[in-house]
């Protein structure tokens, strides 16, 4: 009996050692959950606004970009220099008409992946309602090897211009 006693309390004993090591170490690994929670809600949120948009629901769908830009801020605070997460910032900043802004982060998303698809695409779009169509053919030209809808439907863009 008294062994029984002294396993189960060495047992505990290790349970509560090994659990609290394992907490302790899955900091970095709770700052990328969280980062991709957020991420996710604000890539929701968009692709939310873009069906809303197709339905001519322009006002609905900036409602749900500006919430979109809350959640991409705060996952662009805890991992800094994500292509993705600035190419959707630019994007929900774009969609209501903060092109200043939009397009600092557009740009800083093309110095690290200089040919993000994505972003040459929405950047490309930025150029076009600001009537810089000469840089929106230069984002073109990067798609131009792509095989990619982002190019036909940049390049239609650019043929109705």
């Amino acid at each position: 009996m008294k062994y029984k006693k002294l396993l189960l309390s060495t047992l505990v004993s290790l349970f509560i050692f090994t659990s609290n090591s394992f907490t302790a170490g899955t900091s970095s690994e709770d700052k990328v959950s969280k980062y991709e929670k957020l991420y996710n809600k604000g890539a929701l949120l968009i692709k939310q606004g873009k069906k809303l948009e197709k339905k001519d629901k322009i006002e609905k769908a900036k409602k749900k970009y500006l919430r979109a830009i809350k959640y991409l801020e705060q996952s662009n605070q805890i991992e800094p220099g994500k292509p993705d997460t600035l190419n959707y910032l630019g994007f929900a900043l774009r969609k209501t008409g903060n092109f200043e802004d939009a397009e600092k982060f557009y740009l800083e998303g093309l110095k690290i992946d200089p040919k993000h698809v994505g972003i040459n695409e929405y950047l490309g779009e930025l150029y076009i309602a600001t009537n810089r169509v000469d840089k929106a053919k230069e984002r073109l030209k990067v798609l131009e090897t792509c095989n990619c809808e982002e190019y036909s439907e940049l390049k239609n863009l650019i043929n109705q211009n």
